[in-house]
């Protein structure tokens, strides 16, 4: 869907759904959290908060042993990125082979994008250059992830919720598929190099400093839990400090969310549905910033009170 367009797509509509999920998630949290004087341990509410904690923030969680079934370890992060690389690489091929050798996609991604879109596709269509450097972006940022979860980030004995892990499995899948449907937006002509503009290194660029604040605080993440020699120490939790930690309790996350903004700057700012999933990104990681946020005060009674949960000075 673009800006001068109101019909609502399969893929807006998916999007708009899950923003609003998170959305109803951190509303029902940050009520439940003012209003209870006591934690709730009640069924329905440690299910719920089971559903949206992992990690260090489900650690006095205590569920419900028949709930531990559910559980998986959070060091299978990887998998996601394995998955994110394999498919999005996939895309990116199919697209090169469309932009450079003219060949068209194969006819089961046809009809999937056709269906996502709601844009059918047409024999005209010109290659464009957004779609192709945020399909491009898409891979190097995973593969950046893939690389982190394997050889920087020391992960503990925590746990995510199986729900979670399905979740993942599919999410940078249908990432792909939204970032190569916005070349249904055919608004660029010519060539590839013809189509360039401003908008495109500017949104480069700030993809590049995201990735690189995000890699910067994995990198200190890993720290509170290595030796000088990088070999592990403790699993322990600890006070996170140094760089954006000095702002916020997770710029990583705040990181991700600016790569998001980034990939809709190199899109021209013409897809509202990518759009969409910048808001998804705002509610499902400012949600896990304010678990984390909420660990570290109970965890540090110390805990820097200037600091905010998810975004510098705002939130």
């Amino acid at each position: 869907m673009t800006w001068s367009s109101l019909s609502l797509s399969f893929a807006d509509v998916l999007w708009i759904s899950l923003a609003f999920i998170f959305l109803a998630a951190a509303f029902v949290h940050g009520v439940s959290s003012r209003l209870l004087s006591k934690p709730d341990k009640s069924r329905p509410h440690v299910l719920f908060q089971d559903l949206i904690r992992y990690g260090k923030t489900k650690q006095n969680l205590r569920p419900d042993d028949w709930l531990h079934f559910f559980d998986v370890p959070k060091r299978w992060f990887w998998h996601f990125y394995v998955i994110s690389v394999t498919w999005n690489s996939l895309l990116l091929l199919f697209y090169l082979s469309f932009t450079f050798q003219h060949q068209s996609h194969p006819s089961w991604l046809t009809t999937l994008l056709d269906i996502w879109s709601g844009v059918p596709s047409a024999d005209s269509q010109v290659p464009q250059l957004s779609t192709l450097l945020v399909q491009l972006l898409l891979c190097v940022h995973s593969l950046r992830r893939l690389q982190e979860c394997l050889c920087v980030s020391v992960f503990s004995d925590g746990s995510m919720h199986l729900v979670q892990y399905l979740f993942g499995l599919v999410y940078y899948v249908i990432v792909g598929l939204t970032a190569l449907s916005t070349d249904r937006l055919g608004k660029g002509t010519g060539s590839l190099l013809s189509q360039m503009d401003w908008f495109h290194l500017a949104g480069s660029v700030l993809f590049i400093w995201a990735s690189w604040m995000q890699h910067q605080s994995m990198v200190l993440l890993a720290r509170l839990r290595t030796g000088k020699s990088g070999s592990v120490q403790t699993l322990a939790h600890r006070l996170p400090q140094g760089g954006w930690f000095e702002l916020v309790s997770c710029p990583h996350y705040f990181a991700e969310l600016v790569i998001y903004i980034a990939l809709g700057l190199v899109l021209g700012g013409l897809s509202l549905t990518w759009w969409i999933v910048v808001l998804y990104v705002l509610f499902s990681q400012g949600l896990e910033a304010q678990l984390c946020h909420d660990f570290y005060k109970s965890k540090y009674e110390s805990y820097p009170k200037h600091r905010k949960a998810f975004i510098p000075f705002v939130l």
